[in-house]
Protein backbone atom coordinates (compact mmCIF):
# COMPACT_ATOMS: atom_id res chain seq x y z
CA UNK A 1 0.00 0.00 0.00
CA UNK A 2 1.26 3.44 -0.91
CA UNK A 3 0.92 6.34 1.50
CA UNK A 4 -0.93 9.52 0.64
CA UNK A 5 2.42 11.25 0.13
CA UNK A 6 3.50 8.46 -2.23
CA UNK A 7 0.26 8.79 -4.18
CA UNK A 8 0.83 12.55 -4.40
CA UNK A 9 4.35 11.92 -5.68
CA UNK A 10 2.97 9.79 -8.53
CA UNK A 11 1.26 12.83 -10.00
CA UNK A 12 3.14 14.64 -12.74
CA UNK A 13 2.90 18.26 -13.79
CA UNK A 14 -0.18 17.34 -15.83
CA UNK A 15 -2.10 16.52 -12.66
CA UNK A 16 -0.23 18.51 -10.01
CA UNK A 17 -3.32 20.65 -9.31
CA UNK A 18 -4.89 17.62 -7.63
CA UNK A 19 -1.74 16.97 -5.58
CA UNK A 20 -2.02 20.51 -4.21
CA UNK A 21 -5.80 20.45 -3.85
CA UNK A 22 -5.92 17.25 -1.79
CA UNK A 23 -3.66 18.74 0.86
CA UNK A 24 -5.54 22.01 0.84
CA UNK A 25 -9.02 20.56 1.39
CA UNK A 26 -7.84 18.12 4.07
CA UNK A 27 -5.79 20.64 6.04
CA UNK A 28 -7.95 23.78 5.87
CA UNK A 29 -11.49 24.97 6.41
CA UNK A 30 -14.22 25.48 8.96
CA UNK A 31 -15.12 21.80 9.16
CA UNK A 32 -13.56 19.91 12.04
CA UNK A 33 -10.56 17.81 10.97
CA UNK A 34 -12.52 14.63 11.75
CA UNK A 35 -15.31 15.82 9.43
CA UNK A 36 -12.92 16.71 6.60
CA UNK A 37 -11.15 13.37 6.73
CA UNK A 38 -14.41 11.41 7.07
CA UNK A 39 -15.86 13.10 3.98
CA UNK A 40 -12.68 12.30 2.07
CA UNK A 41 -12.71 8.69 3.22
CA UNK A 42 -16.41 8.18 2.46
CA UNK A 43 -15.78 9.65 -1.00
CA UNK A 44 -12.87 7.26 -1.62
CA UNK A 45 -14.95 4.30 -0.46
CA UNK A 46 -17.83 5.44 -2.68
CA UNK A 47 -15.46 5.63 -5.66
CA UNK A 48 -14.16 2.14 -4.86
CA UNK A 49 -10.68 3.67 -4.66
CA UNK A 50 -9.35 1.18 -2.11
CA UNK A 51 -5.72 2.24 -2.25
CA UNK A 52 -6.69 5.87 -1.74
CA UNK A 53 -9.01 4.91 1.13
CA UNK A 54 -6.18 3.02 2.84
CA UNK A 55 -3.84 5.97 2.34
CA UNK A 56 -6.42 8.38 3.78
CA UNK A 57 -6.94 6.15 6.83
CA UNK A 58 -3.20 6.09 7.48
CA UNK A 59 -2.64 9.80 6.83
CA UNK A 60 -5.70 10.85 8.79
CA UNK A 61 -5.18 8.54 11.75
CA UNK A 62 -4.82 11.50 14.13
CA UNK A 63 -8.26 12.75 13.09
CA UNK A 64 -10.27 9.64 12.21
CA UNK A 65 -11.80 8.13 15.33
CA UNK A 66 -13.17 4.58 15.20
CA UNK A 67 -16.65 6.12 14.94
CA UNK A 68 -15.63 8.34 12.02
CA UNK A 69 -14.10 5.35 10.22
CA UNK A 70 -17.28 3.36 10.75
CA UNK A 71 -19.56 6.21 9.68
CA UNK A 72 -17.52 6.88 6.52
CA UNK A 73 -17.93 3.24 5.52
CA UNK A 74 -21.62 3.18 6.44
CA UNK A 75 -22.37 6.44 4.62
CA UNK A 76 -20.61 5.29 1.45
CA UNK A 77 -22.42 1.96 1.50
CA UNK A 78 -25.87 3.39 2.14
CA UNK A 79 -25.34 6.11 -0.44
CA UNK A 80 -24.26 3.46 -2.94
CA UNK A 81 -27.79 2.12 -2.63
CA UNK A 82 -29.66 5.40 -2.22
CA UNK A 83 -28.08 7.27 -5.12
CA UNK A 84 -29.16 4.55 -7.52
CA UNK A 85 -32.68 4.29 -6.15
CA UNK A 86 -33.46 7.98 -5.71
CA UNK A 87 -31.76 9.03 -8.93
CA UNK A 88 -34.00 6.55 -10.75
CA UNK A 89 -37.12 7.97 -9.11
CA UNK A 90 -36.06 11.51 -9.98
CA UNK A 91 -34.98 10.76 -13.53
CA UNK A 92 -38.00 8.68 -14.51
CA UNK A 93 -40.19 11.56 -13.36
CA UNK A 94 -43.32 9.54 -12.69
CA UNK A 95 -45.37 10.36 -9.61
CA UNK A 96 -46.34 6.69 -9.32
CA UNK A 97 -42.76 5.75 -8.39
CA UNK A 98 -42.46 8.61 -5.93
CA UNK A 99 -45.53 7.35 -4.09
CA UNK A 100 -44.11 3.86 -3.60
CA UNK A 101 -42.27 3.12 -0.38
CA UNK A 102 -38.55 2.64 -0.88
CA UNK A 103 -38.50 -0.27 1.55
CA UNK A 104 -34.73 0.15 1.94
CA UNK A 105 -33.17 -0.15 5.36
CA UNK A 106 -31.21 2.97 6.36
CA UNK A 107 -31.35 2.89 10.16
CA UNK A 108 -27.68 3.89 10.46
CA UNK A 109 -28.50 7.33 9.09
CA UNK A 110 -30.64 8.00 12.16
CA UNK A 111 -28.15 6.46 14.60
CA UNK A 112 -24.59 7.18 13.44
CA UNK A 113 -21.53 6.20 15.45
CA UNK A 114 -20.42 9.85 15.62
CA UNK A 115 -22.83 12.71 14.99
CA UNK A 116 -25.70 13.30 12.62
CA UNK A 117 -23.71 16.18 11.12
CA UNK A 118 -20.62 14.11 10.31
CA UNK A 119 -22.74 11.34 8.81
CA UNK A 120 -24.67 13.84 6.69
CA UNK A 121 -21.42 15.47 5.47
CA UNK A 122 -20.06 12.07 4.44
CA UNK A 123 -23.37 11.26 2.73
CA UNK A 124 -23.31 14.60 0.91
CA UNK A 125 -19.86 13.80 -0.47
CA UNK A 126 -21.18 10.56 -1.94
CA UNK A 127 -24.36 12.20 -3.24
CA UNK A 128 -22.47 14.84 -5.20
CA UNK A 129 -20.11 12.26 -6.68
CA UNK A 130 -23.14 10.29 -7.87
CA UNK A 131 -24.91 13.40 -9.10
CA UNK A 132 -28.14 12.44 -7.33
CA UNK A 133 -30.19 15.64 -7.19
CA UNK A 134 -32.73 14.23 -4.76
CA UNK A 135 -30.01 13.05 -2.36
CA UNK A 136 -28.04 16.30 -2.66
CA UNK A 137 -31.10 18.36 -1.76
CA UNK A 138 -32.07 16.08 1.12
CA UNK A 139 -28.59 16.08 2.65
CA UNK A 140 -28.14 19.81 2.21
CA UNK A 141 -31.46 20.38 4.00
CA UNK A 142 -30.42 18.03 6.82
CA UNK A 143 -27.05 19.74 7.20
CA UNK A 144 -28.65 23.18 7.37
CA UNK A 145 -31.09 21.86 9.98
CA UNK A 146 -28.10 20.55 11.98
CA UNK A 147 -26.65 24.09 12.03
CA UNK A 148 -24.11 23.73 9.25
CA UNK A 149 -24.02 26.84 7.10
CA UNK A 150 -23.68 26.84 3.34
CA UNK A 151 -19.92 27.47 3.60
CA UNK A 152 -19.43 24.22 5.49
CA UNK A 153 -21.69 22.29 3.10
CA UNK A 154 -19.66 23.77 0.25
CA UNK A 155 -16.46 22.53 1.88
CA UNK A 156 -17.78 18.96 1.98
CA UNK A 157 -18.65 19.20 -1.72
CA UNK A 158 -15.16 20.54 -2.50
CA UNK A 159 -13.56 17.66 -0.61
CA UNK A 160 -15.60 15.08 -2.53
CA UNK A 161 -14.77 16.78 -5.83
CA UNK A 162 -11.05 16.82 -5.07
CA UNK A 163 -11.04 13.19 -3.90
CA UNK A 164 -12.69 12.15 -7.16
CA UNK A 165 -10.23 14.20 -9.23
CA UNK A 166 -7.29 12.87 -7.21
CA UNK A 167 -8.41 9.25 -7.66
CA UNK A 168 -8.76 9.80 -11.41
CA UNK A 169 -5.36 11.52 -11.59
CA UNK A 170 -3.63 8.64 -9.78
CA UNK A 171 -5.31 6.11 -12.08
CA UNK A 172 -4.43 8.15 -15.17
CA UNK A 173 -0.76 8.31 -14.20
CA UNK A 174 -0.67 4.52 -14.34
CA UNK A 175 -1.79 4.47 -17.99
CA UNK A 176 1.02 4.85 -20.52
CA UNK A 177 0.57 7.66 -23.00
CA UNK A 178 0.52 6.59 -26.63
CA UNK A 179 2.05 8.57 -29.44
Amino acid sequence: MRSLDELKAVLTDDTKDLRLNIGNVLDNGDLKPEERWAVALASAYFLRAGELAEALIAAGSAHLTPGALADAKAAASIMGMNTVYYRFRHMVGKESYSQRQAGLRMARMARPATTKGLFELASMGCAVIAGCETCIKAHEQSLLAEGYGEDRVHQAVRIAAVVQGFAIAVAAEGVPASA
